[in-house]
């Protein structure tokens, strides 16, 4: 919602300032929304961030982040300033009440995959001993994703 390239830079200035170094990014892709269809086209892009924070510090970050750039949880993968996800966090395997790692649905997304793919081809995923690319190549998403501005 609103201003969504303004919303990203926010994020990825406030993940350098309260998270850590910015190893890598991916280019920035559109894609139409995912799940709650009925809504404008998102912007998405994968980061590569080396942190001292621990999964859950990282995603208690994220989710203050999110708050102060407006996001609202009103609706269930409905209409938002920002969304942010941890996909991977080192080779650590994690269940806990509030965050799973790796996320448990990436692999079935391309608007993940893609730009995962751009940063980290050969990452193995911990679970399914498969690289991205690979999950990649496996995903049956028809979702469209185009590449709007590179890095």
């Amino acid at each position: 919602m609103g201003d969504r390239l303004a919303n990203l830079n926010e994020a990825i200035n406030s993940i350098r300032m309260q998270v850590g170094t910015i190893e890598k990014t991916s280019a920035i892709y559109e894609t139409a929304a995912w799940g709650f269809t009925e809504q404008p086209a998102f912007l998405n892009q994968a980061l590569f961030v080396n942190t001292l924070l621990s999964a859950n510090e990282l995603l208690q970050t994220l989710l203050t982040i999110e708050n102060k750039l407006g996001r609202k949880r009103a609706i269930h993968m409905g209409p938002r300033t920002i969304d942010m996800d941890v996909i991977y966090f080192n080779n650590e395997v994690l269940v806990s009440e509030n965050l799973i790692i790796p996320h448990p649905s990436m692999y079935k997304r391309n608007f993940v995959l893609i730009p995962l793919v751009e940063i980290a081809p050969d990452f193995i995923h911990p679970v399914f001993h498969k690289s991205n690319t690979m999950l990649l190549a496996e995903c049956t998403d028809d979702c469209l994703v185009q590449k709007k501005i590179n890095f």
